[in-house]
């Protein structure tokens, strides 16, 4: 599910919450027609006094190295529609650059929406939802106008899905111009402390048929948890909400995050969660690039493991990694890094295995197979440069490897098909923008970017033609380390479909 799919239905419009009676409907005119037909033109519509959000974000161009311009003028919903195509399961480089696209602080595009505000904005904070990476997303949701409907419902629910349910109601507040769903006001006067008012509301809202069936019973729970005493506990809904979600939390009967959206996982890293559950979390999280591995790291050192198997093995096989790099002991690092590359590489997690241990094990001097494993690992950090230039190639493999991290593989024999794919890219520097792209460079650049990354995510599945293409154009448009690192990863994480 996208993160439209899964989104309370936290706002109404003002005429449902509202006690008066609304206008009569406007009756037709009987006069008769002065023109034959009228034509129509979409109109763009912005305020004047609030600039648009489509601008924001918190990585500056001076960061990110992205022209300020990047999508110029291709029409704003063409842009929501490409971000929000489902990437999850693309390579790491490729995911970081979607990441950085989606948080980086560029200019609207040219060609705004005609039918609505900020489309381009919401697009970018629900595929940050869908990634899980809830706090960059809450962060511009803090700068945006939160008096757009659409901006407050992600609002309301970010801040849920963190635990911060009285920071989520505290928005409800100060946003009078939005009107809450009476789910939403019920279970804020309720957090707040005004029962009565909360009762009331519910009993209001059955009445005329805005609650429907299945969210009213867990509304009556909520409200009265002496009824869990006599009753079976209720069914789990197939669709949660963050809002329902959160009051499942509240009477007593926490749903498991593993099958929900990786979003919902957010919500286990809390300090009150078992610590199992928090380590499966930020596994999770760690993988779809929405959380920093030295966090995963803290978990998995936080104590010693009482059992085996699953995480806990994984557990002990980190924290023997790492306890054998404080102690230099190299007749261990020999034994347990190929151990730890096994159960990480299990959950896709070797990004994250080389970010915590790359640079060192590369640097400890291991020869033969250990040497080989720590060298790879090394190359997925970002000094793989360095340790491709301090390294004598073991054997072709290798040697490719180095000219991919060194950006030039002339003269070097490929090995197998993705070899020579690569060797397209990496032979030459690229002095024109590949075909597939020749319409949109320069001025839709951005579209092509994100183009190109669909190239390369399905080009890894085995359509070379479309992966030699991707990766030559971020090569042309300056995006040299993403293309390298693109390159190893494709070689060593053997993501191929």
């Amino acid at each position: 599910m996208s993160a439209i799919d899964w989104l309370s239905r936290s706002v109404v419009t003002p005429a449902v919450m509202g006690s008066g009676t609304s206008a009569a409907p406007r009756q037709p005119l009987s006069e008769p027609p002065v023109t034959e037909g009228v034509g129509t033109e979409n109109v763009a519509i912005s305020s004047l006094d609030r600039p648009s959000a489509n601008g924001l974000g918190l990585l500056p161009s001076s960061q990110t190295g992205l022209p300020p311009g990047l999508w110029g003028n291709t029409p704003e919903t063409d842009l929501a529609e490409a971000l929000r195509k489902e990437r999850l399961d693309t390579l790491p480089a490729i995911q970081s650059l979607l990441i950085e696209l989606l948080l980086a602080e560029l200019q609207p595009p040219r060609l705004s929406a005609p039918d609505g505000r900020n489309v381009l904005f919401l697009a970018r904070i629900d595929r940050l939802l869908d990634l899980g990476a809830l706090e960059p997303a809450l962060a511009m949701l803090e700068q945006s106008d939160p008096t757009d409907p659409e901006i407050f419902r992600r609002h309301f629910d970010v801040a849920l899905l963190l635990g911060q349910e009285d920071a989520a109601c505290e928005i409800m507040e100060r946003t009078p111009s939005v009107a809450p769903s009476y789910s939403a006001r019920i279970f804020c006067l309720a957090r707040q402390g005004n029962w009565d008012t909360a009762v009331l509301t519910f009993g209001t809202g059955r009445a005329l048929g805005k609650i429907d069936d299945e969210v009213a019973a867990l509304l009556e729970r909520f409200l009265e948890p002496e009824l869990a005493d006599d009753t079976e506990d209720l069914p789990p809904p197939s669709r949660p909400s963050p809002l329902v979600f959160r009051m499942m939390e509240a009477i007593g009967q926490p749903m498991p995050t593993g099958p929900l959206p990786v979003a919902f996982a957010q919500s286990d890293l809390r300090a009150n969660t078992g610590w199992k559950a928090r380590i499966e979390a930020a596994e999770r999280l760690t993988r779809m690039g929405a959380l920093d591995p030295n966090q995963l790291l803290g978990l998995y050192t936080e104590r010693r493991a009482a059992a085996s198997g699953g995480v806990w093995d994984r557990v002990r096989i980190i924290g023997d990694l790492d306890a054998a790099l404080e102690s230099e002991d190299t007749d261990a690092l020999v034994e347990v890094l190929p151990a730890a590359y096994e159960a990480m590489q299990a959950l896709e997690l070797e990004p994250a295995l080389a970010a915590l241990f790359g640079t060192r094990v590369a640097q400890t001097g291991l020869e033969g197979d250990a040497g080989a494993l720590a060298f790879r690992l090394g190359l997925l950090t970002d000094e793989y440069q360095d340790i491709a230039a301090a390294r004598s190639a073991a054997n072709l493999d290798e040697r490719l490897l180095i000219g991919i991290a060194q950006g030039g593989t002339t003269g070097i024999p490929a090995q197998d098909q993705l070899g020579l794919a690569l060797k397209q890219v990496f032979d030459i520097t690229p002095g024109q923008v590949p075909a597939p792209y020749a319409d949109l460079v320069p001025g839709k650049l951005g579209e092509a970017l994100l183009n190109a990354i669909d190239d390369i995510t399905e080009g890894a599945k085995g359509d070379y033609r479309r992966l030699v293409t991707g990766l030559t154009l971020m090569r042309y448009a300056g995006l040299e380390d993403v293309a390298r690192r693109t390159g190893l990863q494709l070689i060593i994480l053997e993501r191929r479909g």
